[in-house]
């Protein structure tokens, strides 16, 4: 195997100098810098990244530790992240969930860490996170100077679907709630039902896991019980559009018999019959913004800004016209 002794021989040079010309430090001539990068693409020789980072004290590398690769909502953050990456010296290392921590994490075999994985312990991020080692996280809250939580702006979400459906007449409203470990859930949750109370609206409850499967389950219940509520706003497209499913199959109509509204605006959301009504974010920017905020600190401030919220909006399509407005 080549080695950098090979290649201040075939140079001429001292290895001290080899290094320096190879690495771009060090005080050497131009020449003596052209002779050892000729010499190195001679003998098909390439630095050592993983050394030369060890000693340097850092690795140039940002790990995403997310739950799943597949599906548009992921795919979008990931893209978001890769192309702000994309800009830096840095590279990307991207570790699907794991029921135990991954050792690229605990290990700080990467600079910094962008999480978005429950299956990562709270205690695990707050023991692991320093100066040396800023993590952003975009599942959850978690009090440190060295994490930054950079979530959606959920509260602003769920209150607009909230007035949405409201001020077109409906009240007997309900609320399909996601996985109840969830961040995103509870506040959605807390949202609507605090505007709902405003106005002495009972929402009630009915409870899913983000799936399209729960979200079936939900509408089936509801069916079955006999009592259909105007309107339901789900804590995730994926539920709604299960909701639906289990409406189409019982004869019902959205929106004529029940007005639905989602949540993250899916790819599927615009496209399905009818269109879904959802809060939408752009997981593009969310992703940008997270790999933004944590390179910033790892290379200039070694502290993150006050926290902030990624802006949702309330995109309305077919899914969600109230039928007392017909």
């Amino acid at each position: 195997m080549t080695t950098i002794a090979d290649v201040a021989r075939r140079a001429g040079v001292s290895i001290a100098a080899a290094s320096y010309a190879l690495n771009g430090t060090g005080t050497i001539s131009d020449d003596t810098r052209k002779r050892v990068l000729a010499a190195a693409e001679e003998l098909n020789y390439y630095p050592n990244a993983s050394a030369r980072n060890l000693k340097r004290g850092h690795t140039m590398t940002i790990g995403v530790f997310i739950t799943r690769f597949g599906g548009n909502f992921y795919e979008e953050i990931l893209e978001g992240i890769h192309d702000a990456v994309l800009k830096t010296e840095y590279e990307l290392m991207v570790c699907p969930e794991s029921h135990s921590p991954p050792a690229l994490l605990t290990q700080r075999q990467v600079d910094g860490a962008i999480v978005f994985d429950s299956k990562t312990k709270s205690e695990t991020l707050l023991k692991l996170a320093s100066k040396r080692f800023p993590i952003v996280t975009l599942d959850r809250s978690l009090d440190s100077e060295n994490i930054f939580p950079l979530l959606l702006d959920n509260e602003k979400g769920a209150t607009e679907a909230f007035y949405h459906l409201y001020e077109q007449g409906a009240r007997r409203i309900s609320f399909v709630s996601g996985a109840p470990d969830s961040l995103d859930n509870w506040e959605r949750m807390r949202a609507f039902r605090r505007e709902a109370a405003r106005h002495d609206v009972d929402v009630r409850l009915h409870y899913g896991d983000f799936t399209e499967k729960s979200g079936y389950r939900v509408a089936q219940s509801i069916v079955e019980s006999g009592v259909l509520p105007e309107a339901v706003f789900c804590a995730n497209d994926q539920m709604a559009i299960g909701f639906i499913k289990a409406m189409r199959e019982a004869h019902l109509r959205v929106p004529e018999d029940i007005a639905v509204v989602g949540f993250d605006d899916i790819l599927i959301a615009a496209y399905m019959q009818p269109s879904l009504s959802t809060i939408g974010a752009s997981r593009t920017e969310w992703g940008a913004t997270a790999a933004q905020v944590l390179i910033r600190f790892l290379e200039n401030d070694r502290s993150f800004p006050k926290p902030f919220r990624i802006s949702t909006r309330l995109i309305e399509r077919e899914s969600s016209k109230v039928r007392h407005l017909e």
